[in-house]
């Protein structure tokens, strides 16, 4: 696992190899300008001993001078490049992620809740990118450091260098013996998070429903307590990095302490030169960042390791529905609208009673249809399937004598127009709303439309009109008025199919009726199966299907279906009393 994670940051950084070079090479240069000043401070102070001049101490302060202000714009470009690249990967998985769920199944988003998807897309990608900028700036400038001034450091004296050296083993398994604790404490913080954000928006969301219950205080003591909770997990963390740290920090100022203390006997034997020695003081305080950082650079990786596994688990899902290799590509306007069913049986995963079995039908290009029946009896699996929101076998569904398995997916759901019980609007102007599945869509085609749904006068009502922001989910409209807008949209794509499963179903029988008729006599062939309870607004479609446990049991027209004993007859009857009672 540990080495896929290495094969997966190398990808992430394969496409900005260029830019890593560039930063890698400016590091370089960083670390030996900065190993060789302290050879020039002790090349300097060894002069003091003899005669030295004004001159030759200026000399050597502008030389020091110039190297650190060197160092310091190669450094500022080397940060700048590196820290750039995280910028630039965060950005590209973000987009891969977003690109790679709008591929996925609706059922993927119900077994993953928004809030965590969120925030493995933000906090998990934005650990990363600390990950690729700070974590490997870090890495590759304690590989310098230490791989340029060791051989310094030796140079002047080998005993006395790995005596000051002779802690880091030790300071190296401590990290070790704390990087597991750090890995899953990070991952309960994530985790944390994740509930934390999904309540928040669940709450949001369902803010009207919250008001109406009075379940503010319960609401605030939930969150009170997931808020605890991250709390908790956040303190665990913080009181392991605490602890840590510090002793990293200290086992390195023990080296110091070592050089202290042995050094001033070697000076004193003039094994070593005053200057020498204080190059070794500036070499060691000179290891004592990177290896300070060394403790953030593991808690980076520890961190960043977790929103690895996170984030690829998100890319790594596979669409259960994918076009196959030689899918066929069609444009909507070359589809007739014909649709044929043989003998569809269809079983949703965990479940042993299948939702479909044995269905067959057919439906003429330009046809209503009105499939009816109980609830439960297989009406909605059946509008799932057609756009194949449902995976089924091959040669059970055709499209204008399209098997819709072959068909691609964009060019089978371009070809219909596909209306929900649950109308989503977004938090966008009524006017966008309606042209969402047309974009270019003018102002007299979105009115022409809305007219078709029966929404224009409603609209016009509003202050601002199709200016007007409809809120988030649609929340200021009401549900017959979030349902025609939806169809509006519909409408609007003029897809040769149109599907409305239960669509109208807050919507009275009296608009719903003059709806489906303005459909009927002005559809342009558009082929329209309606789903519905509403046996009033089905009685006037050109054929009626009556489904019950899966299966059509009836099939034909209201004034066929009314004259035969059966499921449909005992539903109109039952429809009729319910008019009679309101």
């Amino acid at each position: 696992m540990a080495k896929s994670r290495f094969q997966k940051l190398l990808t992430y950084l394969r496409p900005h190899w260029r830019s890593m070079l560039l930063g890698t090479v400016a590091l370089f240069v960083v670390n030996a300008i900065g190993a060789y000043i302290p050879r020039l401070v002790e090349d300097s102070i060894d002069r003091l001993r003899g005669v030295l001049s004004i001159d030759q101490v200026w000399r050597f302060v502008l030389q020091i001078f110039l190297l650190a202000s060197i160092m310091w714009v190669i450094r500022m470009v080397s940060r700048v490049t590196i820290f750039g690249i995280g910028r630039q990967v965060e950005f590209e998985i973000k987009q891969n992620i977003f690109e790679h769920l709008l591929t996925l199944h609706p059922t993927y988003f119900f077994n993953n809740t928004a809030g965590d998807l969120i925030s493995r897309a933000t906090s998990d990608v934005d650990n990363i990118r600390r990950l690729l900028g700070f974590a490997i700036l870090s890495v590759i400038n304690t590989i310098f450091a230490y791989s340029l001034t060791l051989p310094f450091m030796l140079s002047i004296n080998v005993p006395l260098s790995l005596a000051a050296l002779a802690i880091y083993p030790l300071m190296l398994l401590t990290v070790q013996l704390f990087s597991n604790r750090l890995r899953n404490q990070q991952r309960e913080v994530q985790e944390r998070l994740s509930d934390l954000s999904q309540m928040i928006q669940e709450d949001m969301s369902g803010i009207s429903l919250i008001k109406i219950y009075a379940q503010e205080e319960n609401e605030y003591e939930a969150f009170d307590k997931k808020n605890r909770s991250l709390l908790n997990a956040n303190l665990k963390l913080a009181r392991t990095r605490n602890l840590l740290f510090p002793i990293i920090e200290g086992l390195v100022y023990v080296s110091l302490l070592i050089l202290l203390v042995f050094g001033s006997s070697l000076i004193a034997r003039g094994v070593i030169s005053i200057g020498g020695f204080v190059a070794l003081i500036i070499y060691v305080e000179r290891l004592v960042f990177p290896t300070a950082l060394l403790g953030f650079t593991i808690t980076s990786y520890q961190r960043g390791e977790v929103s690895i596994d996170r984030v690829e688990s998100i890319l790594n899902a596979e669409p259960e529905i994918q076009d196959t290799e030689d899918a066929i590509a069609i444009s909507p306007e070359e589809v007739q609208g014909k649709i044929v069913v043989t003998n569809l049986n269809y079983t949703y995963p965990g479940s042993e009673k299948p939702a479909l079995h044995n269905v067959n039908f057919d439906i003429q290009p330009g046809e209503t249809v009105a499939i009816v029946g109980p609830i439960g009896s297989g009406k909605s699996t059946i509008a799932n399937v057609l756009p194949r929101l449902l995976d089924i076998k091959p040669w059970k569904v055709f499209v204008d004598d399209f098997d819709i398995t072959s068909l691609r997916l964009k060019s089978l759901r371009e070809a219909i127009a596909y209306v929900p019980q649950d109308s989503f609007l977004f938090s966008a102007k009524i006017k966008d709303n309606i042209r969402y599945g047309s974009p270019l869509a003018e102002n007299p085609e979105v009115i022409e439309a809305a007219k078709s749904a029966q929404i224009h006068d409603e609209i016009c009502n509003f202050p601002q009109e199709y200016e007007t922001l409809v809120g988030e989910r649609g929340i200021t409209l009401s549900g017959g008025q979030r349902q025609r807008t939806a169809l509006a949209r519909a409408l609007l794509t003029e897809a040769p199919i149109l599907i409305l499963d239960d669509a109208l179903s807050s919507v009275d029988n009296q608009t719903a009726t003059k709806i489906l008729r303005n459909l009927s006599g002005h559809r342009d062939n558009k082929t329209v199966v309606f789903i519905t309870h509403q046996l009033s607004a089905a009685a006037i479609a050109d054929r009626i299907l009556v489904m019950d446990a899966g299966t059509i049991v009836q099939s034909g027209t209201h004034r066929e279906l009314v004259k035969v004993t059966g499921l449909y007859q005992f539903l109109w009857q039952q429809h009729q009393l319910e008019e009679i009672l309101q």
